[in-house]
């Protein structure tokens, strides 16, 4: 298993985890009703992560996952595998043999590894201890950067020196309520039956981007916009979490904004349940469409004499609205306030992270190759700058928004940490010449030369030549003479 594989299979068995235990965290049980639901849960079937085969798992262990996630605000890195404590040591490559296979590298660039360790065995020497395995003489080498060099076309080597489910219809509808408030938000886009002016005196037709917490029918963020993106649609939910803290489930339909990768991924960083309501069925969202209802008959329907209206006043006409009549009207459902009950009700909110945080979390994941010729990568059409210190890597994991490129971040795949940020390629500045210099490898370690050009036989093909000769036999060949030309005529 690769690096590659090891990060989606830890990052496949968070997924499950949470999976399991989310429900529980969103709607937690009644007193002594917990050890029912985790029975439950213990004797349902799920997918393995890596094989797809069907997996079951105690009712001690789902509970331990539960009080794990319970105990951090970011319930999916709990669930995660944790990190091997020998993950990014130094190869168990002695220093004698390190020097040993710079040496062999530095005249013979264009091998490759297998035939570097294949040598290798052939030089190795009680002196210089045991030889390594092949993997550890892969990963040394790997780390160091002494990557396999394509031959040059002149002999010479001087170029390369100089440029180096369910369907809808066949079960019952019944109404439904989470009993804590942050449970579950409902959230969707309304197309207003209103339009804006805009400042180059054209008309357009705004959307409504809404979230209202189910238990409460508290609306957490109301905010009109002019266009249905995934950027629109992180902005306004960013603006919720900031008000009202992080929710435990978030019900959307399938619509492209709501399925972008950043949303759902910063959705699962942030430990929030992305529900998703089924094709064709906008029922399974009444709240929301009832709520837009009164947007219609009463909201808007104050607007009607205004002809100039533009989006800023659509806005701050619909914040005073929401916050000075709907949270302070009696809501015929729950028999009260949406804001006396978000008050009273009991919670499994959580509290918001910063704004910082929120913004890094609703990005999409990227896997790009480094171009070793000049540092670098490519990304939605545009090139990066990767810095000296990471030129070793082949594979370079990235964190960004579609929207927003200048937030690229280089992470660590293993951890989730942010490792350094990454700067679109500035070539009118690169085109002054000013280089940094390529930092001094790490102490003990011999700095890298370019070595002679190949000198004799290697001790590889010098000792198969040797076990050949002691066979007796001929050369399986039979050779051919060259005429000489002056004879011919």
């Amino acid at each position: 298993m690769n690096d590659d594989e090891k990060d989606r299979s830890r990052d496949g068995w968070a997924r499950l985890r949470f999976a399991i235990v989310g429900r529980l965290l969103a709607a937690p049980p009644r007193r002594g009703e917990l050890h029912e639901e985790l029975a439950r849960l213990a004797e349902k079937s799920w997918r393995h992560p890596q094989t797809g085969e069907p997996v079951r798992f105690g009712r001690s262990t789902i509970e331990r996952w539960l009080y794990a996630a319970r105990r951090t605000r970011d319930p999916v890195a709990a669930l995660g595998r944790p990190v091997r404590r020998d993950a990014g040591a130094q190869p168990s490559v002695g220093l004698a043999l390190r020097q040993l296979v710079r040496q062999q590298y530095a005249e013979h660039p264009g091998w490759t590894v297998k035939l570097h360790y294949d040598n290798l065995l052939v030089r190795v020497s009680a002196a210089l201890g045991p030889a390594p395995s092949y993997q550890s003489l892969r990963r040394f080498m790997k780390a160091q950067g002494l990557h396999r060099q394509r031959r040059s076309r002149h002999r010479d080597g001087v170029e390369s020196d100089q440029a180096r489910r369910r369907r809808p219809g066949e079960f019952e509808i019944r109404s439904y309520e989470v009993a804590h408030t942050h449970g579950l938000w409902h959230t969707d886009f309304h197309h207003g039956s209103h339009k804006v002016l805009m400042a180059d005196g054209s008309w357009r037709t705004p959307l409504l981007l809404g979230f209202i917490d189910d238990h409460s029918r508290l609306v957490c963020h109301l905010q009109w916009y002019l266009e249905e993106t995934a950027e629109c649609f992180v902005h306004g939910l960013v603006q919720a979490i900031l008000k009202r803290g992080l929710p435990r489930a978030l019900l959307t339909d399938n619509g492209p904004a709501m399925l972008a990768a950043e949303t759902r991924q910063g959705l699962l960083r942030l430990g929030i349940v992305h529900e998703r309501t089924l094709a064709y069925a906008a029922y399974q969202n009444a709240k929301q469409e009832v709520f837009w209802a009164q947007v219609e008959g009463r909201l808007l329907a104050m607007l009607e004499g205004v002809h100039a209206l533009t989006l800023a006043l659509l806005n701050e006409a619909t914040q005073a609205w929401v916050e000075t009549e709907y949270h302070r009207r009696v809501h015929s459902e729950i028999g009260s306030t949406p804001l006396e009950r978000y008050v009273s009700a009991p919670t499994v909110g959580r509290p918001s992270p910063s704004a910082e945080e929120l913004r890094r979390a609703f990005r999409a994941e990227a896997v790009r190759m480094q171009r070793r010729t000049d540092g670098t990568l490519s990304l939605l059409g545009r090139r990066f700058e990767v810095p000296a210190r990471y030129r070793h890597l082949e594979r370079l994991h990235l964190r960004y928004a579609g929207w927003d490129l200048s937030a690229v971040d280089l992470v660590d795949p293993r951890t989730a940490e942010v490792q350094a940020p990454l700067y679109p390629l500035d070539k009118l500045r690169n085109s002054s010449g000013r280089r940094r210099r390529l930092s001094s490898p790490p102490p003990n370690e011999p700095a890298a030369t370019v070595g002679p050009p190949p000198s004799g036989m290697a001790p590889l093909l010098a000792e198969l030549l040797r076990e050949y000769a002691a066979t007796g036999l001929p050369p399986a060949y039979l050779p051919k003479e060259s005429k000489n030309p002056e004879e011919e005529s």
